[in-house]
């Protein structure tokens, strides 16, 4: 048997840059960015003055957390388009 994501990230923290977290969360970097100023993503910290990482633990929560509320129906969706309001490709009845 292994050890759980979040037993392992107790015992050693891994963090993950820009192009990995990417890879994991498929949004714009605004978007992110967006998101963490209002609290609403785990927030980026720098190693150096050039080098901003994220928790990856804490991105994972993130990714569960989000999973749950969708599955829940938790997660306000977009409006759908009114395709009758289209200029190009107009819906005739």
């Amino acid at each position: 048997m292994g050890m759980s994501t979040t037993a392992a990230a107790a015992g050693s923290r891994r963090t993950i840059r820009r192009q990995q977290l990417r890879e994991i969360v498929p949004l714009a970097d605004s978007t992110i960015f967006e998101m963490e100023q209002r609290g609403e993503f785990p927030q980026r910290f720098y190693l150096t003055s050039r080098c901003v990482v994220w928790d990856l633990a804490e991105v994972e929560q993130w990714l569960d957390a989000r999973r749950a509320a969708s599955r829940a129906k938790a997660i306000k969706l977009a409006p759908t388009p009114d395709v009758r309001l289209r200029r190009a490709r107009a819906v005739t009845q």
